[in-house]
């Protein structure tokens, strides 16, 4: 088991890193070829999905956050392979699906803050308030403001940052909890032992 979430925590970390660079790419170089931000983000989100199939696959215990890894890594690997297909229709709805997908990221990031919760980590708050600005920037997205393409691409670019910043933070914190729970669970049975 232990292994299994070494490899989720892997999977999300190597997503949230990709997330950073092309935040970075996007944001020193706004006015590159919309058509080569498209595409990027397509792999983006194909490597997003497949990720979060994998942690379904590789971690099946039957919770809605894991059927929600199901769906949503369908949803986004699709999206990203349309994409990919399609990059001259996409162009114009760039803000838009962006914005659907990170509003369904910060979803997913309220689920994890409130695990926390229940689990009675100390910060959940700060994963709440992380989700909720996520979401917020997936509606700024979808309403576009931005009337030049430049000024959303480094948006866009900004945001990536932010979101693959806010994943690593999340995820480590969702960890070090898992692991504060094992060591109390094996201290238990320790002393369990003793008293035999």
């Amino acid at each position: 088991m232990e292994h299994i979430l070494k490899k989720i925590k892997t999977n999300v970390m190597a997503s949230a890193l990709l997330c950073i660079a092309l935040g970075a790419v996007l944001v020193i170089w706004p006015d590159m070829s919309v058509q080569i931000t498209c595409m990027a983000i397509g792999v983006v989100l194909i490597i997003n999905g497949i990720s979060r199939l994998a942690n379904f696959i590789f971690r099946r215990d039957g919770s809605l956050f894991s059927q929600m890894n199901l769906v949503m890594g369908i949803i986004i690997a699709v999206i990203g392979v349309w994409i990919l297909l399609q990059p001259d229709k996409v162009i114009a709805m760039i803000p838009i699906l962006v914005g659907i997908i990170i509003i369904i990221h910060g979803i997913n990031n309220l689920q994890q803050a409130f695990h926390l919760f229940q689990n009675r980590y100390d910060k959940w708050w700060v994963a709440l308030l992380l989700g909720l600005v996520t979401v917020a920037f997936g509606i700024l997205l979808i309403r576009n403001p931005f009337k030049a393409i430049d000024t959303l691409v480094m948006f866009i670019g900004l945001f990536l940052i932010y979101d693959g910043i806010s994943d690593i933070w999340i995820i480590s914190r969702v960890f070090r909890m898992a692991k504060q729970m094992k060591q109390e669970v094996e201290a238990i049975e320790t002393e369990g032992r003793e008293v035999d």
